[in-house]
């Protein structure tokens, strides 16, 4: 089965670095969906949820391609966390981070109107971070990378100084782990390795 173009409902800059690592070009088209009228106290919902009407607020603009939505937040006990605010929350939000872990939770929405079949589903990865002195925090959060980030990091930036490991999938930190990726297209019939420029 010939696969249709791959739409990427996201203005994240990462997610679509991610998926031209791994040769697909995507046709970026952010979704603009205002998540604040979403509340959910359980993340792996409110991840799924949120990615779920982001494919939908775009699927309308491409007839015959498949359409991705993505949406993360990172959980630290039992607490969820999107994007900081301003630079006071995140300097709060690594006081807490710091020598602690968390949860990152990305919700995957995958829509093909061709099959008229949508896939949503969310993969976690533990993150642990080191311990920070408040000079370290403030000077990370001084370089602007924490607020535009869910969980006031990036990994493949800056970030990656303060986690001290992982255990699950690396993309999936990133935004979009590529492993369900190449799963969820394999449910619908199609092979990732098709996509390849």
């Amino acid at each position: 089965m010939k696969i249709p173009p791959f739409v990427l409902a996201s203005a994240s800059p990462a997610r679509r670095r991610l998926l031209q690592t791994v040769g697909i070009e995507a046709i970026v088209r952010p979704s603009d969906f205002d998540e604040s009228q979403i509340e959910l106290s359980d993340p792996a919902e409110l991840v799924k949820t949120l990615a779920r009407y982001k494919a939908e607020t775009v699927a309308p603009q491409f007839e015959s391609s498949l359409i991705m939505g993505c949406d993360s937040v990172l959980s630290i006990n039992g607490e969820i966390y999107g994007k900081p605010a301003d630079i006071s929350e995140a300097i709060a939000r690594w006081q807490i981070m710091q020598g602690n872990f968390g949860d990152l939770y990305t919700g995957h929405a995958l829509i093909d109107p061709n099959q008229n079949r949508t896939l949503v589903k969310s993969q976690v990865t533990r993150v642990y971070f080191a311990q920070m002195s408040d000079k370290a925090i403030k000077a990370y959060v001084a370089t602007g990378e924490p607020l535009k980030c869910a969980g006031a990091f990036a990994i493949e930036g800056f970030g990656s100084l303060f986690v001290e490991k992982i255990a699950g999938c690396h993309s999936n930190v990133i935004g979009l782990s590529l492993p369900l990726l190449r799963q969820m297209l394999g449910e619908l019939g199609y092979d990732v390795t098709d996509l390849w420029q």
